[in-house]
C-alpha cells in the first residue's frame, strides 16, 4: 500500500488500517451534519470511535468551520496530521441552501429564538427579492448576528446576547420595543467583517407550510447531546419563505444575510432552514453520516 503525505479523503468504501502513522497527511470526513447536532457533538463522536481505532489517547480531531445546530450540511472532520489544514480548509468558499422567512424576526435570526416583531410582507414577491438579491452580490461588510461565537473582547457574543434577553424579561432596557436592543446592540459591540457573496438564486418562493424541525426530525438521532435546544414552530402564520442558494466567502453569516434581505425588502427575515452544500472542493453529495465514518472507524 502506498501512502502520500496528502490526506486521505475518507468515503463510504474506504477501509482503514489500525496504525494513524499509516495516513502522514492525516484523514479528511466530509460528514453531512445532524440536525440539532452541534459541531463539538460530531466531533466528539468521531474522536472516540478514532481514538478507540487507532489505539492513540491524544490523537488530535477537529473540524474546518462550524456549523450553528440548526443547520445541516458539509462539515469537514480532520484526523491526525490533517488537523494543521483546518484553516486553510476553512478559508476556501462556501455553498449554503438558506430557507428565509418574510414578515417576522427574531433576536437569533433563525428558529431558536421565538418571533419578536412582526412585519408586513404583502409586497414581496419573486421578482422582489431577485431585484433585491443583486444588490447584495460583491464584496461589502456584514454584522454578525448577536447570537453567534463571534469573540467580543474575550466574550461570546451569544453570552452578551443572553444577558441582554434577561434583562428585557426583567424590564431593565430602556427601550420598550424591545428587539431593536438587538440590533442596536451587535452594530455597538460587534467590528464589521469584510465579506463577499459571489452569487445568488432564488430557488422557490410562496408560504411556508411545514416547519423544519418536523421535515429533519429522521437528521437528529435520539440520545443526541443538543437534542434540548430550542426550535420554534411558526408555520401556523402562513409567512412566506424562499429557498436561495448562496455561494460566499469564508466568515460570511448567512443568519444576518437574511435579516439585511429582509430589510432591503421592507420587512423582517429570519432563516428557517440551512444546509452547507459545498466547502472548497468538497459537496454535500460525497458526505458521509455520523453513523457512516464511526462505522468505519469500528472495523
Amino acid at each position: 500500500m502506498t501512502f502520500t503525505d496528502s490526506p486521505l479523503v475518507l468515503k463510504e468504501d474506504t477501509v482503514l488500517s489500525a496504525n494513524i502513522d499509516d495516513y502522514p497527511g492525516g484523514i479528511i470526513i466530509p460528514i453531512d451534519k445532524p440536525y440539532r447536532w452541534t459541531s463539538a457533538d460530531v466531533i466528539r463522536k468521531v474522536k472516540y470511535q478514532a481514538v478507540r481505532h487507532f489505539h492513540k489517547k491524544n490523537l488530535k480531531v477537529g473540524h474546518a468551520g462550524t456549523l450553528d445546530p440548526l443547520a445541516t450540511g458539509l462539515l469537514l472532520v480532520c484526523i491526525g496530521k490533517a488537523t494543521k489544514m483546518a484553516e486553510t480548509l476553512q478559508s476556501h468558499d462556501k455553498e449554503y441552501i438558506a430557507g428565509i422567512t418574510f414578515g417576522a424576526t427574531t433576536p437569533s435570526y433563525d428558529l431558536e429564538k421565538e418571533i419578536d416583531r412582526h412585519f408586513p410582507y404583502g409586497h414581496i414577491n419573486e421578482n422582489a427579492i431577485r431585484d433585491a438579491l443583486e444588490k447584495f452580490i460583491g464584496e461589502q461588510d456584514q454584522v454578525a448576528p448577536l447570537f453567534s461565537a463571534k469573540s467580543v473582547d474575550g466574550t461570546r457574543a451569544y453570552e452578551l446576547a443572553r444577558k441582554l434577553l434577561k434583562e428585557k424579561a426583567s424590564g431593565q432596557q430602556g427601550n420598550p420595543d424591545g428587539p431593536a436592543d438587538f440590533d442596536t446592540a451587535a452594530e455597538k459591540l460587534i467590528r464589521t467583517a469584510r465579506i463577499r457573496i459571489n452569487s445568488l438564486e432564488l430557488l422557490s418562493f410562496g408560504q411556508k407550510e411545514t416547519p423544519d424541525n418536523e421535515k429533519s426530525k429522521d437528521k437528529a438521532p435520539e440520545g443526541n447531546a443538543s437534542s434540548r435546544i430550542n426550535v420554534t414552530d411558526n408555520s401556523g402564520l402562513g409567512l412566506p419563505s424562499a429557498k436561495i442558494r448562496i455561494s460566499c466567502s469564508k466568515g460570511t453569516y448567512v443568519r444576518a444575510f437574511a435579516r439585511d434581505l429582509g430589510e432591503e425588502l421592507g420587512s423582517g427575515a429570519y432563516l428557517d432552514s440551512l444546509v452547507r452544500s459545498k466547502s472548497g472542493d468538497f459537496d454535500i453529495k460525497d458526505a458521509l453520516t455520523v453513523e457512516q465514518a464511526v462505522g468505519i472507524l469500528a472495523e
